[in-house]
């Protein structure tokens, strides 16, 4: 049975230009330049860098957009095309101004890049200097394969033996994998190829000259690890029969070791990551000063060849199909390369409006550098300050870096929730995180401080804040519990 009725709905569309926006503002300074390089590629009809000649465009306004939002199948005529709106006029266009107190970024200088080989490269580089026959080195190539980034073979050697005998063909025994695996081990950096950590220092310690300490460290390892690895020192004492200062340089010894010996060869990094900053803050006879970087602000226009098309088809008195089907294309390319220039210049207006209130929100610290100077401060703060949508700043501050007098900073990093001290004033976590860490710091490591004692010794500087929360903040700090700090 059918049946009408009217049904109410709200709902929001976003725009393609909106979604363009959007997608632009939280990409950092390298991958809008990337971006950027592939929208000129997309779009012949947009070019970078200033044009030959200072002629007066119109800003190829085109008020009728509605027809992008239809389906893709429906063509505009071009008989209906106004080509004057495209065409010379007397406005100076947007584009055409494109410094906006932005200057060239004058310190600005390609880094070149190290190419290094590999880590499992070099390993295998280094087995040349063994004698080795064919089947020797093939099993010799495959645990060095085996290897993980961090430096160990966390297989077993029955494991090894019957995944080459499946994958590789190579019929082998664990007697040969296990003497092929002492070869392994001579290999740079010391330790790598262990099998887990006790194996890993004790192929360092036994790689050094014979001295006292480096012995008992090597026993330590060998016999008591377990205490080693909880502190109980007192245990090692008793079991030794050694002086506290004895112990205390074989400990040395072993603190000195690398438990992760891959993570150490240089040319082990997969990505080498560098960063551009997105903003710069400089000190300027006492005041703050905000600078975008100028890779953000490129100069761009619309090709001038694509107008000279227009005006061809305009004088033309023979219009073709097929001129019809090339004026609709230019007319296309035009629009879609002056959406792309309103974006960059939004992108740039947004960027630099939200950073302007972030700086100044933050100007104590900024000026003085001291992070206990850090307000509370979330996204709706900055968000209420500009006139923008909580997202949008989110989209700010999640990826973008600024150059500051004290370090590269990534803007998130300036976000925290408040907490309330004794006097019933906000304070930021980040504030607490930074003291807690200066009472680690600076406690007797013989005797650390529990997490207990650490909730008292804030509420004596006047946060009063409870044990779990310590905690929870110790960890975010990468800080150990007491008794992994603890020395001799």
């Amino acid at each position: 049975m059918l049946k009408q009725f009217l049904n109410l709905k709200l709902s929001q569309k976003l725009s393609p230009q909106q979604i363009q926006l959007m997608k632009l503002i939280q990409l950092p300074t390298q991958a809008f330049e990337q971006r950027l390089l592939e929208e000129m590629n997309e779009n012949p009809a947009l070019e970078a860098g200033k044009e030959e000649d200072d002629y007066d465009q119109d800003e190829f306004q085109n008020d009728d957009y509605d027809d992008y939002e239809n389906d893709e199948s429906e063509r505009i005529e071009a008989d209906d095309i106004n080509i004057d709106e495209y065409l010379n006029s007397d406005d100076t266009p947007d584009y055409k101004t494109q410094a906006n107190n932005y200057s060239d970024d004058d310190e600005d200088r390609e880094s070149p890049l190290a190419a290094p080989i590999s880590f499992h490269q070099d390993l295998i580089n280094q087995l040349n200097t063994f004698i080795l026959d064919n089947d020797e080195r093939d099993i010799a190539e495959f645990l060095v394969g085996s290897i993980d980034d961090m430096g160990y073979i966390r297989r077993s050697i029955p494991d090894i033996v019957d995944d080459m005998a499946f994958t590789q063909a190579i019929y082998t025994d664990e007697e040969t994998v296990t003497r092929i695996l002492h070869v392994i081990h001579e290999l740079e950096p010391s330790g790598v190829g262990a099998r887990d950590l006790q194996e890993c220092l004790l192929l360092q310690l036994k790689h050094k000259t014979p001295t006292e300490y480096v012995d008992l460290a090597i026993d330590i390892i060998e016999n008591q690890f377990d205490a080693f690895t909880k502190k109980h020192y007192d245990k090692l004492l008793q079991k030794y029969n050694v002086s506290n200062e004895q112990l205390k340089k074989a400990v040395h010894e072993i603190e000195r070791l690398n438990p992760k010996p891959g993570g150490a060869f240089t040319g082990n990094n997969k990505v080498t990551e560098n960063v551009v900053p997105d903003f710069a803050i400089r000190i300027v006879e006492g005041e703050l000063e905000l600078t975008l970087n100028g890779r953000n602000a490129p100069t761009l226009h619309v090709s001038k060849d694509y107008q000279e098309m227009m005006q061809t088809y305009k004088v033309s008195t023979d219009k073709s199909g097929a001129q019809k089907d090339a004026v609709q294309f230019i007319k296309q390319k035009l629009d879609s390369a002056k959406w792309f220039i309103d974006a960059i210049r939004q992108r740039q207006e947004t960027l630099f409006v939200t950073m302007n209130a972030i700086m100044h929100y933050q100007e104590e610290y900024f000026l003085e550098g001291d992070e206990t100077k850090l307000r509370p401060m979330i996204l709706k703060d900055i968000a209420d300050m500009v006139g923008l949508d909580i997202s949008t700043v989110s989209r700010v501050a999640n990826s973008k870096y600024v150059e500051t007098p004290y370090g590269t900073k990534l803007i998130k990093e300036f976000f925290s929730e408040a907490m309330k001290n004794d006097q019933g004033e906000d304070v930021s976590t980040l504030e607490i995180k930074k003291i807690l860490q200066n009472i680690i710091e600076e406690e007797d490591k013989k005797k650390p401080h529990p997490d207990d004692q650490l909730a008292e010794l804030l509420k004596e500087k006047g946060y009063p804040i409870a044990r779990r929360t310590i905690a929870k903040y110790r960890e975010q700090l990468d800080i150990p519990v007491a008794r992994m700090r603890k020395k001799i």
